[in-house]
């Protein structure tokens, strides 16, 4: 597999001494010998915080009316054993359920664990520097044990960049359902810092020392994670108790980076999947020949990339065999990892240059506003002017092509 390159993600959480951040520079997938070079590390900087002050976190607030809840669910496929470690047994699988729920009920959801945090951070070549508990309680808005509001919701599927845990798009994820949607956040296990299961056992990234594995290996595995996930949402004997919440014939999928390129070979090869917004994402396998059967798609990139003449061709190359609705985007002053919650916690932190020349804040608005428009269009059914075409109230959205 061609193997993403990862420098070290600044993400300050809390901060008991001045501590120097050395190497900060955001999590960028690049991929095979077309791919965009890694961008330069941020400077050195510190953070100088009085030893008795901390430092919280917490994600943008959601824009939609509902409050939302959250459960964790444990999935097994006893069908397939796992594909980088066999001698695990059966492929198991961590998804985050968010859905639409009743305002004050349920309890504060953590962002991680406190082992997934200290993963990550180790991954991101951050480790001991700040106290992973900061980072694993991160306020998201969202709310264990929530009672669900009454309603038949579509359901999108969220799938992660390589090495990154499925934690980084729980802001999306939170805001789409409170929107109105039911949002299944999927760890692909072995593929990412760390996931625990409810045993307690967290594990790590065996994908990422694994040597040999290809590209469309990588992605007919999420395909076939995804599809699982689907059948044990939508299937006959749901494994999520809120299943009703669920509309069967409205299921749309997105994801960033690795996740956001198994978004076309997932909808060619689980037709359930009607409607898929790539988020910076390289086409690693082509759109088959036939298309995609009219389903609908979002291109959502960074431009240093994804310009109609980027670094990364196969965007422009694929463009022409998407044959259903579809738009082609860019985010001015974006980076990879502007599409991800990553920006917007280290800047936080005071930690500068994560999150390119836009706001960290303001790309997770647009991303936020622009996938939803997506969504509520295509299994709404409702015209969302936001994609008709340019507009002065967001300038930094670039219309690279649409039909």
């Amino acid at each position: 597999m061609t193997r993403i390159r990862r420098t070290a993600v600044a993400v300050a959480l809390a901060v008991v001494l001045p501590l120097p951040i050395v190497g900060a520079a955001p999590a960028f997938a690049t991929a095979g010998p077309a791919a965009a070079p890694a961008p330069a590390s941020v400077p050195a900087a510190s953070v100088p915080l009085p030893a008795d002050q901390g430092v919280q976190l917490a994600l943008p607030r959601p824009t939609g009316p509902h409050a939302v809840g959250v459960d964790t669910l444990h999935l097994v496929d006893r069908d397939r054993p796992d594909p980088w470690v066999p001698s695990a047994g059966p492929r198991q699988l961590m998804v985050s359920m968010y859905y639409p729920a009743r305002s004050g009920t349920g309890r504060p959801a953590p962002y991680m664990t406190t082992e997934e945090a200290r993963l990550f951070l180790d991954m991101e070549q951050i480790g001991s520097a700040f106290p992973a508990q900061a980072l694993a309680d991160t306020r998201t808005y969202a709310f264990t044990d929530a009672r669900p509001e009454h309603g038949r919701y579509p359901l999108v599927v969220l799938s992660p960049g390589f090495g990154l845990p499925r934690q980084t798009l729980t802001g999306l994820a939170v805001d789409l359902a409170s929107r109105g949607y039911v949002v299944a956040l999927v760890d692909h296990t072995y593929e990412d810092s760390g996931t625990t299961f409810p045993d307690g056992q967290t594990l790590g990234c065996a994908l990422c020392d694994l040597s040999g594995v290809s590209d469309a290996e990588s992605l007919r595995s999420r395909a076939q994670d995804l599809s699982f996930v689907l059948d044990q949402l939508v299937g006959s004997h749901p494994a999520w108790q809120r299943a009703q919440l669920i509309d069967h014939r409205r299921i749309g999928m997105a994801g960033h980076s690795l996740g956001g390129a198994a978004v076309v070979p997932t909808m060619a090869a689980d037709r359930r999947v009607q409607a898929g917004a790539d988020l910076d994402g390289r086409f690693f396998v082509p759109v088959p020949a036939g298309g995609l059967g009219g389903r609908p798609v979002l291109l959502l990139g960074n431009p240093a990339n994804h310009a109609v003449n980027g670094d990364e061709p196969s965007w422009a190359a694929n463009w022409p065999a998407l044959d259903g609705w579809k738009r082609w985007l860019t985010l001015t002053g974006s980076t990879h990892v502007s599409f991800t919650d990553v920006p917007v916690l280290a800047d936080e932190a005071g930690i500068t240059g994560v999150d390119g020349a836009i706001p960290s804040v303001r790309a997770a608005q647009l991303t936020r506003n622009l996938v939803a428009a997506f969504f509520d269009e295509q299994l709404k059914g409702l015209h969302q002017p936001l994609l008709d075409g340019p507009t002065a109230a967001d300038p930094e959205v670039v219309f690279q092509q649409r039909p």
